[in-house]
């Protein structure tokens, strides 16, 4: 059995992420620019090694003021850590088209094991001849893990941003053809 790589698309590819704010309301945010592969050898995947790198200057949140202080040394400190990167370490069917992927992800300096979910979208050519693949990413991580934090206590002593960060992914892949 031949293991074929594959290309992220980022065209036809998205990372978001949701934290709450103040403990009533989500602020979503993207990042714009990533990379990954994907090596498999079997038809359905359970052997495939994903790997995923983002450009953490490419914060989105609709709010220049807000992705300039992610940047920030209170939160990614982007200068010294421009990238955070996912490595898997198995890809599990669970049922149907329902997987389990971990990994670890390193963000910042700090490495953690994490497990996401995953729903595999199934395989197509495209117009051009390209065999594609797609795949629904999500999962949650513990900011405070990955020391993603400033002050962030409000006057009366409350949260301004919740513990849980909810990661969502659409991702696609072109296989390399030999």
């Amino acid at each position: 059995m031949k293991t074929a790589k594959w290309i992220l698309d980022l065209a036809h590819s998205d990372i978001q992420f949701k934290i709450r704010h103040l403990l009533i309301a989500n602020v979503t945010g993207h990042f714009r620019l990533f990379s990954g592969t994907m090596y498999a050898g079997k038809d359905d995947f359970t052997d495939a090694n994903f790997k995923l790198t983002i450009d953490v200057y490419s914060v989105d949140t609709n709010n220049e003021q807000r992705d300039e202080h992610l940047k920030s040394a209170d939160f990614f400190n982007a200068d010294y850590y421009p990238e955070m990167q996912f490595v898997s370490k198995a890809f599990n069917h669970v049922d149907g088209d329902k997987y389990d992927l971990k990994g670890d992800l390193t963000v910042k300096d700090i490495t953690k094991e994490v497990t996401f979910k995953v729903l595999f979208g199934g395989e197509a050519r495209d117009g051009f001849g390209n065999m594609r693949a797609g795949f629904d990413i999500s999962g949650e991580i513990n900011r405070n893990d990955f020391n993603i934090h400033a002050n962030d206590t409000t006057e009366a002593g409350g949260l301004v941003l919740g513990e849980e960060i909810h990661l969502h992914a659409n991702i696609q892949f072109i296989k390399e053809e030999d």
